[in-house]
Parts: structure tokens; sequence; C-alpha cells
């Protein structure tokens, strides 16, 4: 292997973190950085680039997105690959799970080709000790030429040596020094020949950071964005380079398979398993079924009963004594003008409203959700919910790979829609993206109806109601939108206790990236409200609202509620806990307003999103269908709860 000093970059960076989704790249991020980068044990959730200064030096870090192979065929996989190629990086760290080396080696053996400094984290070990593996670190470190370092990254262990390592590659040792350890990669003999052909004519070529061997296989794989830095006018790249080849697969999967077998080689006599073990009664039915029922009662009772019934009732007294009464009091005697007195303060104003509803309802419900789901998530329950539903998801004409968008919308429908990139095929892509307007409530919204539920028997009726249109417009979406079916796998990292530290930081990091979006839009829909209001249109929306809202059993106040969903999911769920609050509704006009407010149209900026992703036709047709699917759906439950009494 020859590796060339090359120039020119677009990603400033001198060490990037490298790895398989859910390995730990983001925890070891923090440790080294002390920022937070969010924590999943679901793959596929590191959708963003985080960067931050190494503690105790001026070397910047970059956590890349999660990839399992240059060789890339989903979005992450595509932008990590870009950064590491395009990057001028000292250092790469390749982070992997102890006990998935087997899985994980080929990756770094396809870093280890770019020429730069690679050092592999083998992180979990207590977890690798737990399922009887042993890995002789030594042979394994001879037999790469790299540095390896164990670390247990959520207990701090090893961090302090990884970073001994990487300030040793970037200042005590030369590259030169480095690169002449490292392992000599022969791939097969058709193949080395080819690569040799395609190195000889780029060889003239002044491109990034990245050995020509590796940009010759890239090259040779087909690589798309390779390819594309040889069309570019400055490098006046002429040559026509014939990438086929004689084989009866793609010439991308015999290169990876090429790696495999590498691996495997290198791995004999350093792996040893003594004893096996079973992580999962979670994956059979008998169990997986009431664990699922009792996740939701976990979050339930964290944002219904603790966030809901207690710690809002407090706010809201607290809040209605010391700034609403005295504020309003304020205004009448000091404000002439009522247009001005109902913009800061009455029934619509922005403290009164805009701001009651984002640190008095909102807040507390879904800080005590994120807890709640972020306990669950850290506990590596999440993956085996979406084995569970991996069947249901077929029926969808969906991959086990769509539970990443879909979960992500329990969160926010706003970035799971964009998050749809990650699917394979552009009729995956729509089906997900239906499923999310419709039948996927985001987490604020799934924190305030959990919150608002009179009981569980009531959650229950939601939960299902939403289950089945779930699945009536995925069977029927499946059936209509044509497509190849997309094909499943996914990775299941074991079960463990969750970090307290871990749940502490998702949860701050979350709390402070919902709060930091939120306030400023309800503020803004507070003033939308308002200047609907004092010029009369917002009267003519509600009224024209509420004559399905009667149709529902509902009362007529219950219209103003649907348009504030339309601005924000979350906000129109604010506004029915108010409702609820003042004892408008009724037991069973709760759950249908849950329903239906549930399965009422995007929000503004899920709408947006999709047009741009989706385009406005197909946009259109979905926001149409979710209006009139979540009248139909109310009435209809309305009708069965009253015959059902």
């Amino acid at each position: 292997m020859h590796c060339h000093k090359h120039h020119g970059d677009k990603i400033k960076a001198d060490v990037l973190l490298v790895g398989n989704p859910n390995v730990g790249k983001s925890v070891i991020f923090h440790a080294l950085t002390g920022k937070y980068a969010t924590v999943s044990n679901y793959p596929g959730t590191t959708v963003d680039i985080h960067i931050g200064k190494i503690k105790g030096t001026n070397l910047t870090l970059v956590d890349t997105p999660g990839m399992y192979s240059f060789f890339s065929i989903t979005e992450e996989e595509r932008i990590a690959k870009k950064i590491i190629i395009e990057s001028d990086a000292k250092v790469i760290v390749n982070v992997v799970e102890a006990k998935n080396l087997e899985r994980s080696l080929p990756l770094t053996l396809q870093l280890i080709e770019t020429c730069k400094n690679v050092i592999l984290v083998l992180n979990a070990m207590d977890e690798a000790k737990k399922f009887g593996i042993e890995i002789d670190v030594e042979r394994l470190e001879e037999r790469l030429g790299i540095p390896i370092i164990k670390t247990i990254a959520i207990k701090g262990e090893g961090i302090d040596k990884l970073r001994e390592e990487i300030l040793k590659l970037t200042i005590k040792l030369t590259r030169s020094q480095r690169e002449v350890e490292k392992i000599r990669l022969e791939l097969s003999e058709d193949i080395e020949k080819r690569i040799l052909e395609i190195e000889n004519k780029i060889v003239k070529f002044n491109i990034p950071k990245i050995s020509k061997r590796f940009l010759a296989i890239l090259l040779l794989s087909g690589d798309q964005d390779v390819e594309n830095l040889f069309k570019d006018k400055e490098l006046n790249y002429e040559d026509n380079i014939d990438i086929s080849i004689d084989t009866n697969m793609s010439i991308a999967y015999k290169i990876a398979m090429e790696y495999q077998k590498l691996a495997n080689k290198i791995l004999d006599g350093v792996i040893e398993q003594r004893k096996e073990t079973f992580n999962d009664i979670t994956l059979n039915p008998i169990f997986s079924i009431p664990m699922a029922i009792l996740a939701l009662y976990f979050i339930y009772f964290f944002a219904g009963v603790l966030g809901a019934q207690m710690v809002v009732d407090i706010f809201e007294r607290y809040f209605e004594i010391l700034i609403n009464t005295p504020l309003n009091e304020w205004l009448k005697t000091n404000i002439k003008y009522i247009w001005l007195r109902e913009l800061i303060g009455g029934e619509y104003g922005i403290i009164t409203l805009g701001i009651r509803y984002a640190v008095v309802i909102v807040l507390p419900i879904v800080f005590l959700y994120f807890i709640a789901f972020s306990i669950i998530e850290d506990s590596g329950y999440l993956p085996r919910l979406a084995v569970l539903l991996n069947g249901l998801f077929k029926r969808f004409g969906l991959s086990g790979r769509a539970v990443i968008p879909l979960m992500l919308g329990f969160g926010c429908g706003t970035m799971a829609t964009i998050v749809t990139r990650v699917l394979e095929t552009k009729r995956e892509r729509m089906i997900a993206v239906l499923l999310l307007a419709i039948a996927i409530p985001c987490s604020a919204q799934f924190g305030i109806i959990l919150g608002i539920s009179p009981d569980f028997k009531a959650i229950t009726i939601w939960a299902v109601s939403i289950f089945v249109v779930m699945l009536l417009i995925g069977s029927f979406a499946e059936r209509i939108i044509p497509g190849e079916r997309p094909i499943f796998f996914i990775e299941l990292p074991p079960l463990r206790y969750p970090s307290i530290k871990n749940v502490f930081l998702k949860t701050f990091s979350r709390m402070r990236w919902y709060f930091s979006e939120v306030l400023p839009i309800f503020i803004l829909i507070s003033i939308l409200i308002w200047i609907g209001k004092i010029t009369g249109l917002l009267q003519h929306i509600i009224k024209l609202l509420s004559i399905p809202t009667s149709a529902l059993g509902l009362p007529k106040e219950s219209a103003q509620i649907f348009l504030y969903g339309f601005f924000r999911r979350d906000y129109g769920s604010a506004g029915l806990y108010d409702l609820i609050s003042q004892g408008i509704l009724t037991y069973r006009q709760i759950i249908v307003s849950m329903v239906v407010l549930t399965l009422f149209v995007p929000c503004i900026a899920q709408l947006s999103v999709m047009i741009k992703e989706r385009g406005f036709k197909f946009s259109f047709i979905v926001f149409m269908s979710a209006l009139v699917i979540a009248f139909s759906i109310g009435f209809i439950l309305n009708s069965i709860l009253e015959i059902l009494g």
C-alpha cells in the first residue's frame, strides 16, 4: 500500500470519529470534548455532524454519521465517506463494539487503506466479557500495525489512554513513522490488477488527502462521489476509465466480500468465545408484547401522572397567581389601547397564552417524557421494539430500517421527514412520510396527550385507534404505491442498565434544543392568533372548523384547538389541556379529541419540509387525506363510544 500527500479539504478537522451506528461514538465524543452529541441505542440516529475541541488541546474532533462501509447505501454512510475523503484530518479514531469486532473490522481495513493514521477503539469491553468473548489485543495490534485502545465509554474507562494516543499521532510521531507499520492489504489478483490500472491513470491528479490506491478502489466499485472528483473541470480529467469487471456479482459487493475475507483471516486466533449467552427473551412475542405495554405505561406514568397531574398543576397555580393576574391588572391600569393589551395579556396574549403554554404546560410534561424515553432508549430496548414491529411494517411495504424515521417521528415529525432519506427506495420514503404526517405524534404532542388522558384505559383506546388507522393507511399505501420491497437488517445492542449520566445528558440536550425552538414559535403563533382575532379571520376559520367538530359531538370551543394544531401540534395539545382543565369536555369527548388531534393535518413546519422532500402534489394529497381521515375516524369513534356508553 502506497500513501501519497495531497492538498485541499472541505471539513476542517484534526481527528475524525468513525464507526458503525450505535457503537458509542457520541459518548466518546462527549468524553473527549466535553460537549454532548445525542447518544442513541438505535442504529442510524446520528444524522448531524458534531464538532468540538479535544479537552486540553487545540485539536478539532468531528463525529461523523454512522457507517458500515465505504461502499455506501445510505445517506449517512455517503456523508461520512465524503468527510473522510475530503477532510485533512491527521487521525481517524475507528470505534467498534468489541463483541461485534468480526463484523466491524472490514471498515477498519478500509480506513487503513486511506493512508490516514488510524486508532482502533474496542468499546464496551465489559459487554464483550459478559458474552464470554476474549480478544487478544496485542496480537491484533501486531497484525494490523495500528494502535488499539480498549474502552468502556459510558464509564469513562480508557478515554485518557485514547487521548494520549491521539496526541502521539498528531504531535509526537510523524505520519511516515506510523504508516510503515501498517498492514499491507492485498485483494484478489483480478481486483488488484484493475486497481493498479486505475491508480496509474489518476496518479497525476492533485486530489484530497487520501491514498490514490483507495480512490482507485472506490472508482472501481462505481462510487459516484469519487467519480465526480474527476469530472471537476479544474482537474481536466479526460481519461476514460473502464471500471467494469468480469463477475456475476456487483463489483462493490465483490470488493466488500474481499475485505470481509481479509478481516476473518486477521481475526483467526484473535477472538475466543468461551460461553454461549442468550440476551433475549425480549424477542419472543410471549414476553415482548407485555414488555411493550409496560414500556408505554412507564412513559405514561412519567408524563401523564407525574407531569400533567402533579407538576403542571403546581406550575399553573403559581403562574396564574404570580404572573397572569398581576399582568392583566397592570395592563388594564397602564395600557389604554385594547389591541396592545390583548397582544401581551388577555386570552391570547404572548405571555398569558404563548409563554404559559410553552413554560407551564409543555415544558414539565415534555421534560418528564424525555426522561422516561431516555431511560428506555439507553437500556437498548428500542431496537427490540423495532424487531417486534418488523412483521407489521412488512404489511406497509416498509423494512425494519423504516423504524428509524418512524421512531424519530415520536421526537419531531419535521426532522423525521428529512431522515426518510435513509430509506433505500422512493416508494418506502413516500409510505414513511405518509405515516409520519398522519399517524405519528411528535414527542411534545405525545407527552401532552399522555398527560391529558383521564386514565390508562383512555390512553389504551387512543393507542388502539391510532394503531388501527396506521395499519389501514399503511396497507392501503402498500397496495397503491408501486415499487420493490426493501430488505430488512438491524443491529441489536445488548440490554443494559441505563446510565444516569447518559439519561441526564440526553434529556438536557433535547430540552435545550426543544425549548430554544418552542418558545419563539409559541410567541409567533400567539401573534398570528392575535392578528387573526383583531381582523376577524380567526373567528371565521374557527366557525368553519366547528362544523365537523360538532358532528363529532365536541363543543364549539374545541374547534380552535385544531387550528392551533396546524400551527404546531403541541400547541393544539396544550389548548386541549386548557379545555380539559376548564371542565368543558366529557370523558368521551376527551378521548375523541385526543384521537382527532393526533390524526389531524401535519403542522406548518412538517408540511413545508414534506413539500420540499416529496413535492407539492404528494403533500397536498397527504394534507387533505389527513383532514378527511381525522374527522372520519373521530366520527366513527364517537359513535362507537356512545353505543358502548
